[in-house]
């Protein structure tokens, strides 16, 4: 076998047969020359560790090769490789070797359930699939049947790779395997944290536990926007206009690092205080104090600023605010104070001339 699979921890145990197929006796040296980071291996015949090993002409000779991983080794698929070369280097060969590993639960000697990924993590608005590989070790054709459990208001389905009907049970041929697709469906409301979730297949008296998990991030999302629910302001040019703009953690997780920018006129001003949320609990509210000053040569009219609030995850939320800008009550006293004025040299005028 050029591929064998393991679970975690367990070692690789393979019968190597070097063959001499020609006329003379050899002595055939050997290297393993590709160690996977985390693993040792050996090759040994029968008892003893070797580097070479003499075969007759037309015969040939066992040896074995171990592979031993360490504890931190993760799932995955790791490469082995050994080179053999004869005495003058006329003859080479090269072997390679794949190791699997795999998490897997094996309950009896009849069936063998594996999965490669029994941690699955993302928001809380995700679909989870995980995939179990059932192999029937058995010479007959098996029924299964599979059940699971998951979380309250989780939801727990069963599929055929590849399918979209759903199933309680499946018949696998003797000597092979079957991949069964195991999707998991949290809530909306469900909040960040490792959920269990555990399948159970059965065939006749044999039964395999599996135990699976779910890691939930949350749902990042904000809302904001203003107590009254206006969004419009008055504000004078060059004066400070102070409103107040709400932000809410409408997710299920916790937003940190929430900052705040603003899409403004040329020449104004937007400032906030405070001026970013640390840390933002789900369902959480935050006051903010929003100080928008026009332009000091800023015309009479309205103008729009956008409000922006930037979460974790990109969650994010835009307020557009239309800014009046009207001109100051002081011009107005002015104006009236001129008014009067020329009325009043006008009326003056009028006197003089009348008495003339």
């Amino acid at each position: 076998y050029s591929s064998v699979s393991v679970a975690p921890g367990e070692s690789v145990r393979m019968e190597l047969t070097a063959d001499n197929k020609g006329k003379r006796d050899e002595n055939f040296f050997l290297k393993i020359s590709q160690v996977p980071k985390g693993w040792k291996a050996f090759l040994k015949a029968p008892n003893y560790l070797v580097e070479a090993i003499p075969v007759p002409a037309t015969k040939t000779r066992t040896l074995t090769f171990l592979a031993e991983p360490e504890k931190t080794v993760k799932t995955g698929t790791y490469l082995f490789q050994i080179d053999a070369q004869t005495e003058d280097g006329k003859f080479k060969s090269t072997q390679k070797i794949y190791v699997n590993v795999r998490e897997r639960a094996v309950i009896g000697e009849e069936f063998q359930v594996i999965t490669s990924y029994p941690v699955l993590q993302g928001q809380t608005d995700a679909k989870f699939e995980f995939s179990l590989e059932v192999n029937n070790k058995s010479e007959v054709d098996k029924n299964f049947n599979i059940t699971g459990q998951v979380p309250p208001k989780w939801e727990l389905n069963f599929k055929p790779a590849y399918e979209q009907k759903q199933i309680s049970s499946f018949r696998v041929k003797g000597g092979s395997s079957q991949t069964i697709a195991v999707e998991v469906t949290p809530p909306r409301d469900a909040t960040a944290g490792s959920y269990p979730v555990l399948v159970w297949i059965t065939s006749g008296e044999k039964k395999a536990e599996v135990k699976l998990t779910v890691v939930l991030t949350g749902i990042y999302k904000l809302d904001a926007g203003t107590p009254t629910g206006l969004l419009s302001l008055d504000a004078l040019a060059g004066k400070p206009a102070i409103m107040s703009l709400f932000v809410k953690n409408t997710g299920s997780a916790i937003n940190k690092n929430i900052s705040f920018s603003s899409f403004k006129p040329e020449n104004w001003k937007v400032e906030f205080k405070p001026e970013k949320i640390d840390a933002l609990e789900p369902g959480a509210m935050k006051q903010v104090e929003v100080t928008i000053t026009p332009y000091a040569q800023a015309l009479v009219g309205d103008y729009s600023v956008g409000l922006s609030v930037d979460g974790e995850k990109g969650s994010s939320k835009t307020v557009e605010m239309r800014v009046s800008v009207k001109t100051s009550a002081a011009w107005g006293w002015i104006g009236v104070i001129i008014i009067v004025a020329v009325i009043a040299g006008l009326g003056a005028l009028f006197f003089y001339l009348g008495r003339r």
